[in-house]
């Protein structure tokens, strides 16, 4: 049996990393009518009220989304939880909150696969892009996250399936560290197996 080489991980790393940063380019479309999305202005006060006024870093994230994605249709305000060494799950609870003012109770799990080691919880606020029926919510969002946490750092991913894209903002508490591919699959109610 071949032996690993360190070399190998790292290139492995490398790879997962470059792919989650070139993500936002691929099939990037969303819609930017101000009737029917929300506004850099909405976006942050909803944000302010679930990280708190003057969260350092959380508006200089959200203007990243922004500028690769505009103004999103819909938000999930939430929380999650959870670990890994090397194989690691994720599990979290949130309200979806339409542009036209429809809410909804949501869950999501999943599971993840790489080079990624510690534990978290964190506050969750999600930009979603091109839900145009909130049904659609409710399927596996695979995704690549390459991300450090530590106490207080915020953090920003893409998860993307039949062209709607979701860019979860977390502040986090804990630690966590590496890259790892995985998915999230939301759910209109409670699951523990996190497939």
């Amino acid at each position: 049996m071949t032996e690993f080489q360190p070399y190998s991980r790292r290139a492995l790393c490398t790879a997962l990393l470059s792919f989650a940063l070139a993500a936002p380019a691929m099939g990037a479309t969303s819609s930017n009518k101000s009737e029917d999305t929300f506004t850099r202005s909405e976006v942050l006060a909803q944000a302010e009220g679930l990280f708190g006024k003057g969260a350092k870093g959380m508006a200089d994230v959200i203007e990243k989304a922004f500028k690769e994605y505009g103004q999103p249709n819909a938000i999930i305000k939430g929380e999650e939880a959870g670990g890994a060494i090397a194989v690691g799950v994720r599990y979290g609870k949130g309200l979806l909150v339409t542009k036209g003012g429809a809410t909804r109770q949501v869950y999501w799990q999943g599971p993840s696969i790489g080079f990624d080691i510690g534990g978290n919880a964190a506050k969750c606020f999600t930009l979603v892009y091109n839900l145009h029926d909130p049904e659609k919510l409710f399927q596996r969002f695979p995704g690549v996250e390459g991300s450090l946490y530590f106490v207080g750092g915020f953090s920003l991913n893409y998860n993307r399936t039949d062209g709607i894209t979701l860019a979860p903002v977390r502040l986090g508490v804990g630690w966590r560290q590496g890259a790892s591919i995985g998915y999230l699959h939301f759910t209109p109610t409670k699951e523990y197996l996190p497939i």
